[in-house]
């Protein structure tokens, strides 16, 4: 019996030592694969960044991309420092449930409770209303002035005057709509409730907690270390990207990290380091369209995928984690146009690490076309409630601009299909019969119909 127990035992860890093996040598082989995609990206001129992707607690890549000043040739690396834009919205929850957890508030409170002088049309509005983008609190960056007002530093007070005299979009709880501004509102309520800045909070309760020493709130005045520069691109030319002050994101996006503080963040959060589990839950349930409190909550290669981009001057990111497989993918990019996206690459990262379908990105050319077809696809189209892309011809140019934001050219691959350099974005226009225009398809990470309305 003993000698049978001893060949069981030694059979047992004959397996185990083989099946750590096997998961070794497949991370080991991911690597290449990894920075095989991402190298020809760059090889494009379409990535400047940097990336992280790891699975089970173990980093299988981890590397910068380009550079991170342009002007002095510096490269990117693990340690390269971020804006996060949207990001951010997933730390401001996570302060919010904190001071839940202690008692300092409630998630149901009313908004008003934390709002000196508040309006009448915000008596409804709740906290949770805000964390799910369900309040109706009109989007402040979506204003015609916001490229003006952006640059023109703020506080708090005068911050949330550029949007408290707006009626809502709808009634609370009835629909969801993107709102920074809500954001705002809820750094307010973290510096009100906690008496410290949104920063300080941060750094005390977060940051120096779960040891993120290469993250912070972003100050333009202020020397960082191994910050990188922002770009934009302006027609075929890079160019520096314009200046905001950093007072304006707030609670909505001015946080500033790195690929390894993320990956660390992920482990915290998602290994119960930082919240209470009844928190985490409420922080990862879907509330309305797939968003929950600062996080996307959906399926992706018949997975759970918990995820949120970001987007400010010069800066475009995503992080996503997967945690049936623990798996999180962070990929920071010191550029804020032309494509493929950050939220593109993570999903085609995530596609190599779970043996998926994935396509390296070609580059795409545009053609010479008869200008006079424009005409056909000039209107406008409806892609979701409160969403309208208005196209409009220009001289020689057929032109997109999304309701509240800039114009940017369409580029024709054929006579009805058509992609943008600004964003990784692409439009087929849709005829039917009669050859009359009735629609378009956007191709922007999933393909959304839009009826043509006028």
């Amino acid at each position: 019996m003993t000698k049978i127990r001893f060949a069981i035992h030694h059979l047992t860890v004959l397996c185990a030592l083989a099946l750590l093996l096997i998961t070794h040598g497949a991370a080991q082989d991911l690597g290449p694969k990894i920075d095989e995609y991402l190298s020809a990206v760059v090889k494009q001129g379409r990535f400047n960044g940097s990336v992280l992707v790891a699975r089970d607690g173990k980093v299988i890549l981890s590397k910068g991309y380009g550079l991170a000043n342009l002007e002095w040739e510096l490269p990117n690396t693990p340690q390269t420092k971020f804006r996060l834009g949207s990001i951010t919205k997933q730390f401001t929850a996570s302060s919010i449930l904190l001071l839940e957890e202690r008692g300092k508030l409630s998630v149901e409170d009313p908004l008003c409770k934390y709002v000196t002088d508040c309006p009448e049309a915000w008596k409804e509005v709740t906290i949770h209303h805000l964390l799910s983008h369900t309040g109706g609190v009109p989007n402040f960056t979506s204003f015609p002035d916001y490229n003006k007002t952006m640059m023109i530093p703020a506080t708090m007070e005068g911050l949330i005057a550029r949007f408290k005299d707006k009626p809502l979009d709808f009634k609370p709880g009835e629909k969801m709509s993107y709102s920074n501004s809500g954001y705002i509102l809820l750094g307010h309520i973290i510096e009100k409730v906690s008496g410290q800045s949104y920063e300080r909070f941060l750094q005390e309760n977060i940051f120096g907690p779960l040891k993120m020493t290469n993250s912070g709130y972003d100050r333009n005045e202020r020397v960082i270390k191994q910050r990188a520069t922002g770009y934009s691109r302006r027609g075929d030319a890079v160019v520096n990207s314009a200046y905001i002050d950093m007072t304006i994101p707030h609670g909505a996006g001015a946080l500033y990290s790195t690929v390894e503080d993320l990956y660390q963040w992920e482990q915290a959060l998602f290994g119960g380091k930082l919240l209470q589990p009844k928190s985490l839950a409420a922080m990862t349930t879907p509330v309305k369209n797939d968003y929950a409190y600062g996080l996307g909550v959906n399926q992706q290669f018949n997975r759970k995928a918990i995820s949120h981009g970001g987007g400010i001057n010069g800066f475009s990111t995503f992080l996503v984690y997967y945690p049936d497989d623990k798996v999180a993918v962070a990929v920071l990019r010191n550029f804020d146009g032309g494509g493929p996206g950050p939220g593109a690459i993570a999903r085609d990262l995530a596609a190599i690490v779970f043996g998926e379908k994935y396509e390296i990105p070609r580059e795409r050319v545009a053609i010479k076309v008869d200008p006079k077809i424009y005409d056909a696809y000039v209107g406008q189209y409806e892609i979701g409630p409160n969403f309208i892309l208005t196209i409009t011809r220009e001289g020689d140019h057929l032109m997109g601009q999304p309701g509240g934001q800039a114009k940017a050219e369409l580029f024709p691959e054929s006579e009805t299909k058509f992609f943008l350099k600004v964003v990784d974005a692409q439009v087929t226009f849709v005829k039917d019969d009669k050859g009359q225009v009735t629609d378009l398809i956007l191709h922007q990470g999933v393909d959304q119909l839009a009826k043509k309305i006028k």
